[in-house]
């Protein structure tokens, strides 16, 4: 089995940008942060060597961010992100639950818990507040002279649970309305209502980015799904050859806790995409067992033979 899981993911096509140093004005930029409502844009050119048929996924990737640090987890109020928590008689109407069962879970977002003019924070929480924002498009460079933009696809990236059991809008039709009150968190640069200007539907507690964003990695280096091919025109059977670039937004800080960011672009197979993890575990399972096994047999018959030695 593990063998078949290693040759499964080695089918899959994958390549990886690392932007942190090419977008290196960017990122000095955003060490400093009082200018994080200064725009800064970096283009990434790179050539991709062979065809990637069939769906294409797009992932950002971040070496050295633990979203696994225990504060960092619980700094959540997952009663609001089902759009019912509210805790303070300030907090949206459309939100109204009763406070005393949602008092410590707003609590765990402290200090993302209320604006410096004690305006509740929505979402709150050091998980939202750090939501990765950087914007990137792609470009496909058909000749020197045209740029075709590659279409991709916002929706279809989260678990089905997150999407419509986990993460849910307040009633409310009107999420302006709805959130009217509050305060978004301090590193973002639209309120929660604003998330999506093509896609209304987008908005609030279930756009797909934070979604994705909320379900935090285990480990340090993780990469995250960030958009999908739309197959259409010149992407119907995938991303041809040949040369394109990453259009970059540049707002997500990572060299002041001397990480780094990439752009993945990669295939999937059945077991999913080319991560060697799974197979390597199967194979080197199997492998301990036979050991085992041998050893088992091993010393059975000799114990064997020398109870008949013995009779």
């Amino acid at each position: 089995m593990g063998i078949i899981l290693l040759l499964s993911a080695k089918s899959t096509k994958e390549i990886e940008i690392n932007y942190t140093n090419i977008c290196a004005n960017c990122a000095q930029l955003r060490e400093d942060s009082s200018n994080f409502d200064k725009e800064c844009t970096c283009s990434v050119p790179f050539y991709l060597p062979e065809k990637m048929e069939g769906d294409v996924y797009m992932y950002y990737k971040l070496y050295g961010f633990y979203q696994n640090l225990y504060r960092y987890i619980l700094s959540r109020s997952n009663s609001q992100l089902v759009g019912k928590d509210i805790w303070s008689e300030s907090l949206p109407k459309a939100l109204l639950i009763d406070a005393s069962s949602c008092t410590q879970d707003v609590k765990n977002c402290s200090p993302f818990q209320l604006s410096q003019n004690g305006t509740p924070i929505i979402p709150c929480g050091a998980i939202a507040n750090s939501i990765f924002n950087d914007t990137i498009t792609l470009s496909y460079n058909l000749n020197s002279s045209i740029n075709i933009e590659v279409p991709m696809l916002k929706s279809g990236l989260t678990w089905w649970t997150d999407k419509y059991v986990k993460f849910r809008n307040p009633t409310s039709s009107d999420l302006a309305s709805a959130f009217a009150g509050s305060a978004k968190p301090p590193h973002w640069a639209k309120p929660i209502y604003e998330l999506d200007i093509d896609d209304p539907g987008n908005n609030g507690f279930i756009n797909e980015d934070l979604i994705v964003w909320m379900r935090t990695a285990a480990f340090p280096t993780f990469k995250k799904l960030y958009r999908r091919l739309n197959r259409v025109h010149n992407f119907v059977e995938g991303l041809p050859a040949g040369n394109y670039s990453f259009n970059i937004s540049y707002n997500f800080p990572v060299t002041v806790f001397q990480g780094e960011k990439s752009v993945v672009l990669s295939t999937l197979t059945w077991i999913g995409g080319g991560g060697l993890f799974l197979g390597l575990t199967y194979t080197v399972t199997g492998a301990l067992t036979l050991l085992a096994s041998f050893a088992i047999l091993a010393i059975y018959l000799m114990l064997k033979r020398n109870k008949k030695s013995f009779l």
